[in-house]
């Protein structure tokens, strides 16, 4: 099971990422290039890969469920592009891993250089309390909604 992990998401994912035709400008489908070693070694490497990391129910052109979806609007809200992101869909050993590694049992989670965020209920809640942009500033990623402000603070 380990070894087939990172192949399987691999393939999943270059399905529908960059390369692929379409897909979401700067959201790439990203390979784990991992051989050997364990699951949760695999699942390691794939979070601390990209400072954003998503694994979701579809793709970020396709959600397939609607927290998956909110996880991506909020994301896309900040102008956060650039992210890898994961769709456990096509996948059932990436999906359960996914969830044996942070210990969370449900899908969308989201991870922030490295560090497990949460789901869709805490990202959302970071956006709402400013949570979210102060910490997409320590990875060196400028939330667009700060722009946002500026332009109507200039009005």
């Amino acid at each position: 099971m380990s070894g087939s992990l990172g192949r399987a998401a691999a393939a999943a994912l270059l399905r529908w990422g960059r390369g692929a035709g379409g897909g979401l400008p700067g959201v790439r489908a990203a390979s784990s290039g991992v051989g050997g070693g364990g699951q949760a070694e695999q699942l390691d490497a794939l979070v601390k890969k990209d400072k954003v990391v998503v694994f979701l129910k579809g793709t970020p052109e396709q959600p397939q469920c609607g927290f998956s979806n909110a996880v991506v609007q909020i994301l896309r809200l900040h102008g956060v592009r650039d992210y890898a992101a994961y769709n456990v869909l096509d996948d059932p050993e990436l999906r359960q891993g996914i969830k044996d590694y942070s210990n969370w049992p449900t899908i969308p989670q989201v991870y922030l250089n490295g560090e497990f965020v949460g789901g869709c209920d805490i990202l959302l809640q970071m956006h709402q309390n400013g949570d979210l942009v102060e910490e997409l500033k320590k990875l060196g990623i400028r939330s667009a909604l700060l722009d946002e402000k500026k332009d109507q603070d200039s009005k």
